[in-house]
């Protein structure tokens, strides 16, 4: 078997059997096929496609090329959910104490952030003391305890897939369906749930920039986790503009509390129900979806779900009163307001700008090794379909740089405007079961 002529198969639009993946992921992984031929493959797939046992293979190889987390210890059905990235997402500190306050054990494993999109371990890791880094035992201990865990992933799960994103990510070739649906769920399943809701982001803000996009990347990624064994739904939600009001690991930190209280903005709060309502039928507490939203929902208004917050802040070796008093998150020493120029509605704000602004502000990185500065962020005072006039504060900068010129630039460009109020936001689109 020769790469050479499994490139060739693929360019010309044909099937790769389950041994010739095998035989890429493995050469690959051990060092025997150079990069310049896995650029040339990947390629070839971002142009002609894998079919669905193409894109069921290439997930078992990912799965197959290292650890495999055994959560067998952990009673009950163990239910993970993950996104696909966006500007504000800050959904999963909002849903791991909220599903876990219903009994549900929620064993989340996540990744750091990259370019413009969040990631959870960072956003946690905000919080003074607060330790991602957990062993196998601390991690099954306190779900089977608490009902809730999240730890950075082991440096040994699905080594191919990170390798190969790597290769993606400077090859032009992150845009593709089986490529990122295989990377998501090897990882997901590797991780040892036993169910999974997939939030498939669409918008500015997102990898998928149309509703047939996220369709197909939802469909695929459930097609998946059903044919190895899990339960997985996939929720459609909106990245046209940032979630919630808050871009940046404190400052996120800060609106989730403000959800947990029972305060929160209506699209992030609507969101976060949403994926913590799929989260708790799977799980077996409640028999559908409506009856679980409608007591979700009593939980966050009555506001005590705060307490599991903070006892997931406090058995991960985090300070708990950060919790009562948000102030103690890191702070920037710059504010730098930006003011609406004309009178009219906010029609839109793309996404993928505000998250750009946030890490040229020192929220997020451009290489996986990058330092962030936690403190670093936006603050959206104004959203799509608020009105404003000439002089109104739209946008708040948080940074600690001096010099933010294009990063206020950058924010100022992604706000949208219009003399006629806009059509709302659906914040929620479809679920593909």
């Amino acid at each position: 078997m020769r790469m050479v002529d499994l490139i060739h198969k693929k360019k010309q639009g044909e099937e790769l059997t389950r041994a010739e993946i095998n035989f890429i992921v493995e050469g690959y992984t051990s060092g025997e096929i150079p990069d310049y031929q896995m650029s040339a493959l990947l390629m070839a797939i971002y142009f002609k496609g894998m079919n669905k046992e193409e894109t069921a293979n290439l997930t078992i190889a990912f799965i197959n090329s290292g650890d495999q987390v055994d959560l067998s210890e952990i009673k009950g059905i163990k239910v993970d959910k993950h996104s696909t990235g966006g500007v504000g997402d800050k959904v999963s500190l909002i849903v791991i104490p909220l599903v876990a306050s219903v009994g549900i054990p929620v064993a989340k494993m996540s990744g750091k952030g990259l370019g413009h999109t969040g990631g959870t371990i960072d956003k946690l890791e905000s919080i003074e003391e607060f330790k991602t880094n957990l062993s196998m035992n601390e991690f099954i201990h306190n779900v089977n305890t608490y009902k809730m865990a999240i730890a950075g992933q082991t440096a040994n799960l699905t080594p191919a897939d990170k390798k190969i994103y790597a290769l993606r990510d400077v090859t032009s070739t992150v845009e593709s369906v089986p490529l990122i649906a295989s990377s998501v769920m090897s990882k997901k399943i590797a991780s040892g749930a036993d169910a999974i809701v997939l939030d498939v982001k669409v918008g500015s803000g997102a990898f998928m920039k149309s509703l047939d996009e996220a369709r197909e990347l939802a469909q695929t990624m459930v097609k998946i986790g059903k044919s190895l064994n899990r339960k997985a739904i996939a929720v459609i939600t909106d990245m046209s503009q940032p979630l919630g009001h808050e871009v940046g690991n404190a400052n996120e930190v800060r609106e989730a509390i403000e959800v947990l209280q029972g305060r929160g903005s209506k699209d992030l709060t609507t969101v976060a129900l949403t994926i913590a309502s799929h989260m708790a039928v799977l799980g077996g507490t409640y028999s559908e979806f409506n009856n679980a939203y409608r007591e979700l929902e009593k939980i966050i208004n009555s506001g005590r779900v705060i307490d599991t917050f903070k006892q997931l802040v406090k058995i991960q070796g985090g300070n708990p009163e950060v919790i009562d008093n948000p102030d103690r998150l890191p702070q920037a020493k710059y504010h730098v307001e930006i003011k609406a120029s004309r009178e009219g509605y906010v029609t839109a704000i793309n996404a993928e700008a505000i998250g750009v602004s946030a890490m040229l502000l020192g929220a997020g990185r451009k290489k996986k090794d990058d330092p962030i500065d936690y403190s670093a962020g936006l603050t959206m005072v104004k959203k799509a379909g608020d009105k404003v006039n000439i002089g109104d504060l739209i946008c708040l900068l948080h940074t600690n740089f001096k010099e933010h010129k294009e990063a206020e630039n950058i924010a100022r460009s992604a706000y949208s405007f219009s003399d006629n109020e806009p059509t709302p936001i659906s914040y929620v689109y479809e679920v593909i079961y």
